[in-house]
């Protein structure tokens, strides 16, 4: 049984320096206090030019980012590769909302699969679909397609281009795509379009990802939804699992706007769902591809323990293990050292443009029960092992 706290091997790729600076670092994280005041901080600063930048780069953007231009994440790429550990680039700017920055967001996107092309050490590529259309847009095809509406199909037409021409990209340089998951008042389009693209791109390998977030109390439902999708359309059909990121705000609107709340009820609930969901994807692995986005010890270990009950080989490019760049090395390094596909989240862009996903990051961690400690514990334990 694969061994998740073998410091040794999860480690392995940093140094004593590099390791005393990621100990420090989700030292000041693990405090809700520091994190808040340094977030209105760091925001300020940036805002009025303080000369700031430097510090942000030699610490929390060097633990969580690749850098800020994608020629920059060579170094990362390589030595993850070294380690077995593929990346996946993720261009993680956030917020544009001209027309201008969203044709720059695509040819970004596609350089990042231009790049994957030629390098096994890039097995994916990502983007989100708010990063190159309106939120409002999207929520209005949501809310049409929801209620058996007419959709906008200018809108439409004009999005779905964009999303068209990424997946398009991916197809013609053999490079997998994931379409993220998001808010959801805004996924009824996301999953809409993801079935047009498998449809168009899927026939023969699988390019195109959906994204299910399983603290949905509604997406395993889903998810069988999509096996019969796959069989009646002969198609392959990507998922890539995560367990989700917009707790709050789904429970704040569900809340105010008085409907029923999206999210399960349990943490145990969420942890179940997304368990189940690996066991059906590998008992119907024929018409499927699983990326298992998660950072929980206890589904990375049944995952592994799945595919041997189904005979299912661990180098097998039909099943993946993801985690975030700088998090849960214990799992990346730890699954690659025994032969599984494993590969990390590396997120990059201009360091102003990336401080909105490096706070949630930092959010993230000191609201996740025990993941910061967990952190903290593995990389002491390390510290340890290396002064003996």
């Amino acid at each position: 049984m694969i061994n998740f706290n073998n410091t040794e091997i999860a480690f392995k790729s940093k140094s004593d320096r590099e390791l005393r600076q990621a100990y420090w670092l989700f030292k000041l994280i693990g405090s809700p206090t520091l994190v808040k005041l340094g977030k209105a901080f760091t925001l300020f600063a940036l805002k009025i030019k303080l000369p700031i930048k430097g510090m942000i780069r030699a610490t929390i953007f060097k633990q969580f980012c690749g850098g800020e231009k994608v020629s920059q994440c060579d170094s990362a790429i390589a030595h993850l590769g070294k380690y077995g550990v593929g990346t996946i680039l993720d261009y993680s700017v956030e917020g544009k909302t001209s027309d201008e920055d969203f044709e720059t967001t695509v040819l970004e996107i596609i350089k990042t699969i231009d790049k994957g092309k030629n390098d096994p050490n890039i097995p994916f590529a990502v983007f989100k679909v708010s990063g190159i259309a309106r939120f409002g847009d999207l929520e209005k095809i949501s809310q049409a397609i929801e209620n058996n509406e007419v959709i906008d199909k200018d809108l439409e037409t004009m999005i779905l281009g964009r999303i068209d021409r990424i997946c398009k990209a991916a197809f013609e340089q053999n490079v997998p795509v994931f379409i993220d998951a998001e808010e959801s008042w805004i996924q009824a389009c996301l999953d809409h379009w993801c079935l047009e693209m498998m449809l168009r791109y899927n026939k023969e390998k699988v390019i195109v990802y959906n994204t299910l977030q399983m603290y949905r109390h509604d997406r395993l439902a889903f998810l069988k939804d999509c096996h019969v999708l796959a069989e009646t359309h002969s198609i392959k059909y990507g998922i890539k699992l995560v367990r989700g990121a917009y707790m709050e705000k789904e429970r704040e609107r569900a809340l105010k706007m008085n409907y029923l709340d999206p999210i399960q009820v349990t943490k145990e609930a969420t942890d179940s769902d997304f368990n189940k969901a690996m066991e059906f994807i590998l008992a119907n692995l024929a018409d499927f591809a699983l990326v298992a986005g998660t950072h929980n010890e206890e589904s990375s270990l049944l995952l592994t323990q799945l595919m041997a009950k189904f005979n299912i080989d661990s180098s097998t490019p039909s099943i993946y293990f993801a985690q975030l760049l700088g998090m849960s090395d214990h799992l990346s390094y730890n699954l690659a050292n025994e032969g599984y596909k494993v590969a990390k989240y590396v997120p990059y862009g201009p360091i102003e443009e990336v401080m909105p996903y490096l706070l949630r990051r930092a959010n993230e961690n000191t609201s996740v029960a025990g993941q910061t400690s967990r952190e903290l514990k593995l990389i002491q334990q390390e510290r340890n092992r290396r002064r003996l």
